[in-house]
């Protein structure tokens, strides 16, 4: 199939296209001739109507499922749909302070985040999706402790008051006082900083001698800090709520495309590298089917939009994600206002 410019349908071919593709979003089914006869936009019979589907599915902008199943939009046609003739308008005034509420009412920032995606499953009737911020923990406290002759734990207090243990290989050779001594300096020497800092100035500071540790509590200080600067990057932080919705009535017609998609929502380091796509984007971003790589097999679609700080800076993406009838032209403005309002929530 190949993309097809929407000045090549004539205007018949356009509004014919339009009427299939806002009728399969509405209910999921194929649209037949005699449906599109009935509709007081059209006055042509029903022989015009399915010369002009035949032409639209040669085009690759409409495919018929079965014999006499009536026409369907493919991903094409989807993608022309969205690029050149969804309208859209901004949610109204009472649905803009209805999702305000929604994220004010929830307290502290992490249950504002969760209630951002549920709020983003319910108003789209798909799964709801955000990828946090990536935090950047600062240091307040750091103890090393013996569990056994081969395993410490490093426990860390960030400055806002979390509280995480990691365990770590530990020389047996290794005393108590080298232990308090380490954990001392973590905390004396690098308090305030980032992990990333206190290991860059860590490294530096036993590289150029300009620190009174032996040996032993050099290597037991960048074991103790390595053990956390390896999570934040490595690990995706992404809620995803309301993938019930995607198991509805039409959903269990094609029962192993609904388990495919849940198959690939389990994956969350891929579904956060395929959010990051969207983090440089200047406003919502749709992703149809195969456009995607990860949900190609799912025939899925993705709305995404990146949220900004204060500052303006993007600090992480929100969407949903569900099968490629969803009503485009409610749910992008919809995630669009969802973004800005969590941006200025997040200040």
């Amino acid at each position: 199939m190949t993309n097809v410019p929407l000045t090549e349908l004539t205007n018949r071919a356009r509004e014919i296209f339009q009427l299939v593709v806002e009728g399969y979003i509405e209910d999921g089914t194929p649209v037949g001739s005699k449906a599109l006869a009935s509709n007081d936009r059209l006055e042509l019979s029903p022989a015009s109507i399915r010369s002009v589907l035949a032409d639209l599915e040669q085009m690759g902008l409409l495919a018929a499922p079965h014999t006499s199943a009536g026409r369907m939009p493919t991903e094409t046609g989807l993608r022309l749909f969205v690029d050149g003739m969804m309208q859209v308008a901004e949610p109204s005034r009472t649905e803009q302070a209805a999702i305000e509420q929604r994220l004010i009412e929830n307290g502290p920032i992490e249950q504002a985040l969760e209630a951002t995606s549920t709020l983003l499953s319910d108003i789209s009737g798909a799964a709801g999706v955000v990828m946090i911020p990536k935090r950047e923990n600062r240091l307040k406290q750091l103890s090393l402790i013996r569990l056994s002759d081969t395993q410490g734990l490093a426990v860390l207090v960030s400055a806002d008051g979390q509280v995480e243990n990691r365990v770590f290989a530990l020389d047996p050779t290794v005393d108590s006082s080298t232990l308090e001594q380490a954990s001392n300096y973590i905390t004396g020497r690098l308090s305030g900083r980032t992990l990333a800092e206190a290991l860059k100035v860590l490294r530096h500071e036993i590289a150029s001698e300009k620190n009174a540790l032996d040996t032993a509590s050099k290597a037991l200080v960048e074991s103790g800090l390595a053990v956390w600067t390896q999570d934040p990057a490595q690990r995706p932080v992404l809620i995803v709520r309301g993938q019930a919705n995607l198991i509805d009535d039409g959903a269990l017609q094609d029962i192993e495309r609904v388990r495919s998609l849940l198959d690939d929502l389990e994956n969350k380091q891929s579904v956060a590298a395929l959010l990051e796509d969207a983090r440089t984007a200047n406003a919502t971003k749709v992703f149809i089917g195969a456009e995607n790589r990860l949900f190609a097999l799912s025939g899925s679609s993705v709305i995404a939009s990146p949220y900004r700080d204060g500052e303006g800076k993007v600090v992480g993406v929100l969407g949903v994600i569900g099968p490629t009838r969803l009503n485009y032209a409610r749910v992008v403005p919809m995630i669009d206002f969802t973004a800005r309002s969590l941006g200025k929530l997040i200040g």
